[in-house]
């Protein structure tokens, strides 16, 4: 891949910004990407998050071995299994232990069902489940995954101490040397987070150190999922936006503005769309 990179420096982290890229086309991810299996109301998505270029940028390639952490609805499995199934190479998602007394009968059920969703080994191969949480748990072997990904979740690690450096040192472990980690997140620049980035939005520069701290190199930074429509300022943080769309306090750990959704225009939020986010490769080093 022929690559024109801009160096920049924002405080003491440095970002590089993909300019331009050649490269064949994937045309076994295109294929994952358009296929009839795909659930509606993921692919109407498509337009927000940029399946091809944020997966190419990421690094995928023919052939690897994919881990994804917290595959929430399926979003990027239905595209990822298929194409590892196409491309000879495996995928894993990750789920909680679910034999613990706490674990409802509703999540038991919804992770019963999403295995089921994702049991045809004619369209998604032999897809893994990894049994891991923040708290416990590995994504794999070490040394056995080529890419990581991770989707709109480091806010989340974020809100108990010590589960972001977990997670992040388990991305190292799991990964191969040289391997890539792609990570895409609710970006707050150019304002300050707030503690803990309790409104889902987080500052670029917060992740790469993070990150960095776990013995990644950051590697490059793209706006392919940037958004300037979004101001961020909203009564229940980022999840005000579709596609969650939410007007009401969104958590028990929610402390942003009270309950003011009588004031919420649905259609202004529409508008907008989704939320303006951070997309970034990060490599383990050989």
């Amino acid at each position: 891949m022929r690559q024109t990179i801009i160096r920049a420096l924002t405080g003491a982290a440095a970002f590089l910004f993909l300019t331009a890229a050649t490269a064949p086309s994937d045309t076994a991810l295109k294929a994952a990407i358009s296929g009839g299996w795909r659930i509606a109301s993921n692919s109407v998505r498509d337009g927000a998050r940029h399946p091809y270029e944020t997966l190419t940028f990421w690094g995928l390639k023919p052939g690897q071995n994919i881990v994804e952490i917290e595959p929430g609805g399926g979003y990027w499995t239905e595209i990822l299994a298929n194409y590892a199934k196409r491309t000879s190479g495996a995928y894993a998602g990750t789920e909680p232990d679910l034999t613990g007394p706490t674990v409802t009968d509703e999540a038991k059920k919804y992770f019963a069902d999403f295995h089921a969703r994702f049991s045809n080994a004619t369209t998604f191969g032999r897809v893994r489940w990894a049994t891991w949480d923040p708290k416990s748990g590995e994504l794999g072997p070490p040394s056995s995954a080529d890419l990581v990904i991770t989707a709109r979740n480091v806010h989340n690690w974020m809100w108990e101490p010590g589960e972001l450096d977990k997670v992040l040192k388990d991305c190292f472990t799991v990964l191969k040397p040289g391997g890539l980690l792609g990570v895409e997140d609710h970006r707050a620049d150019p304002r300050k987070q707030i503690p803990e980035a309790r409104d889902g939005y987080v500052n670029t520069a917060f992740i790469v150190a993070a990150v960095e701290k776990a013995g990644f190199k950051f590697e490059a930074s793209s706006e392919i999922n940037g958004n300037p429509k979004d101001t961020k300022d909203y009564p229940f943080g980022v999840w005000t936006l579709p596609p969650t769309n939410e007007r009401t306090p969104p958590a028990s750990s929610w402390t942003g503005r009270p309950d003011d959704s009588k004031l919420l225009d649905p259609a202004a939020y529409q508008a907008i769309g989704e939320s303006d986010r951070m997309t970034l490769r990060f490599r383990k080093p050989f």
